[in-house]
């Protein structure tokens, strides 16, 4: 793997778990929101996620892409 493909990896694998931990932060206020009676905010917040999850699988997929280069 060349060196900018290597800084790009790294770069998107770092931005992935910025990602991962604000989705985890998101939820978790969602969670505590619908406790207290506000299940559709939860519902429209689980749906956000789930673009989050979609766009982290093509994100996983593009780091291994660019970390198969090396070979």
């Amino acid at each position: 793997m060349d060196d900018k493909a290597a800084v790009a990896a790294d770069t998107l694998e770092l931005l992935m778990m910025n990602q991962t931990a604000i989705r985890a932060a998101l939820e978790e206020i969602s969670l505590w929101v619908s406790q207290r009676g506000s299940t559709q905010i939860h519902e429209n917040v689980m749906t956000a996620l789930q673009t989050l999850d979609t766009n982290a699988q093509s994100i996983s997929q593009g780091i291994a892409r660019l970390r198969s280069e090396q070979s």
